[in-house]
């Protein structure tokens, strides 16, 4: 590329109002990719947005593909020069969807709202700003590319509906690259550039007990009966101990995390948590976060609090969260949250328990030649030294493209950062982060070449 550093970063600069017009039309999209909450066209609208814009960008033949579970991905690509790789750059068009009980959403989730500096909408970091982060950087280069391209922007991937694993083996010359970049994912704290090594996996569980055949009065029975609800919320306090260790049997909970330190008090700030409420476990926060497991409850099914009777509740159910670090297998994993759950069922009470998806963690290469042209890239474009750190979110995408593709580098970065709250109401951007993101992501592109393959 014999475009300098300086006037890349002008370009970049330049399309930022662009960026925002970009960003802004694609969260007005309500790409929810649940037609039992938003119209399946809501996903198209959206898709088609991306193959307009990334064709104006310099994709070709850009085009919906189908995916096993029915949600189309968008794909596009731009030939690579004799004898130089391909990059693929993932990115996904769908969203969360932005519930709203208690009325916290302080602007239209589906409107971009600028307050305090920030881009504040539904997606704008998760990640839809990640696509625009993508395009800024393809409209930068203005077609300087040493490098082919391909583009896979997923339509499902909030939903975890396994489509794209499933595609990516079936349609492995398609979307084969030397390197991937997957902009899932972000940076520790707004301005430090940050590489995600490692993902947690996940091995979730609906669990139902039942212990009467329908609810009973309370004054009447109540005692002596079986209520299913205390049953349960008895069996789910046992998944963690006083100080808020996980304990499942058989799990290892004990070890260390050793990379990136993360100070309590930043935690504390980026979590939101309550003034005098305590921080679980017994480890440092890297080690709770990235290396030991670490489970939740998502959901209760029982009566609410309105509207509930004096009554023995017959049966209740729960949604339980595993998050599974690197070492530990994620189907062995859930098998023993199941088996934990069955064994401290009280009473001779029924239960069934329901396995959803599982999905294994991930470890990033980080001795390959384009881990360290992004993470010079990042430090350029950041100004400061590039960071590592893991994630606990899980993307089962890299393992199956690692499976695919086992010489390639995978690495996953991003306009994400703790601010976002990504998944809550209020979820926002910082745009310098888009910027410095897209800056970084174009000074790769435009420098990375088949030096020390």
């Amino acid at each position: 590329m014999t475009t300098s550093v300086d006037e890349l970063r002008a370009r970049v600069s330049s399309l930022m109002g662009q960026a925002r017009e970009d960003l802004a039309e694609l969260v007005a999209c309500k790409s929810v990719a649940d037609p039992r909450q938003y119209p399946a066209s809501e996903c198209i609208k959206a898709a088609q947005l991306v193959i307009d814009k990334f064709t104006e960008a310099g994709l070709r033949d850009a085009r919906l593909e189908e995916m096993p579970d029915g949600h189309p991905a968008v794909y596009g690509h731009i030939p690579a020069p004799p004898g130089a790789p391909t990059v693929l750059l993932y990115c996904h068009y769908d969203v969360q969807p932005p519930l709203d009980p208690t009325g916290e959403w302080k602007s239209p989730p589906f409107q971009l709202t600028e307050r305090d500096g920030r881009w504040y909408g539904r997606g704008t970091a998760d990640c839809k700003g990640n696509v625009v982060m993508h395009l800024t950087a393809l409209r930068a280069l203005q077609g300087e590319l040493p490098v082919g391209v391909k583009l896979i922007a997923e339509g499902a991937e909030e939903i975890g509906g396994g489509g794209i694993e499933q595609f990516v083996p079936e349609h492995a010359d398609l979307l084969r690259a030397e390197t991937i970049v997957i902009a899932d994912a972000g940076n520790f704290e707004v301005g430090s550039p940050t590489l995600t090594t490692i993902l947690r996996g996940i091995a979730n569980v609906v669990v139902r007990v039942s212990t009467l055949e329908g609810p009973m009065h309370s004054g009447m029975f109540g005692g002596p009966a079986p209520d299913a609800l205390l049953a349960l919320i008895g069996m789910l306090a046992t998944l963690r101990d006083a100080r808020g260790n996980t304990t499942i049997h058989g799990l290892d909970c004990d070890a260390r995390w050793d990379g990136v330190d993360y100070p309590p008090e930043q935690f504390r700030a980026d979590a939101r948590v309550l003034d005098g409420v305590e921080l679980l476990g017994d480890g440092r926060i890297q080690d709770m976060l990235w290396s030991r497991p670490a489970v939740n409850v998502l959901g209760i099914d029982c009566p609410p609090v309105v509207g509930s009777t004096t009554a023995v509740q017959a049966q209740a159910s729960a949604r339980v969260s595993l998050r599974v670090p690197p070492g530990i297998d994620a189907k062995l994993a859930q098998d023993a949250l199941v088996a934990h759950l069955q064994a401290v069922t009280p009473w001779n009470a029924r239960v069934e328990i329901d396995r959803e998806v599982d999905a294994q963690p991930f470890v990033a290469r980080t001795d390959g030649p384009a881990y360290a042209a992004i993470s010079g890239a990042l430090e350029e474009a950041f100004g400061r030294p590039t960071t590592t750190a893991g994630q606990g979110g899980s993307i089962p995408l890299c393992n199956a493209l690692r499976d695919t593709y086992p010489d390639a580098e995978i690495m996953l970065l991003g306009v994400e950062e703790p601010q976002c709250l990504i998944h809550a109401p209020n979820e926002s951007v910082d745009p310098r982060e888009i910027e410095r993101m897209a800056l970084a992501e174009a000074l790769f592109l435009g420098g990375y070449s088949r030096t020390g393959r």
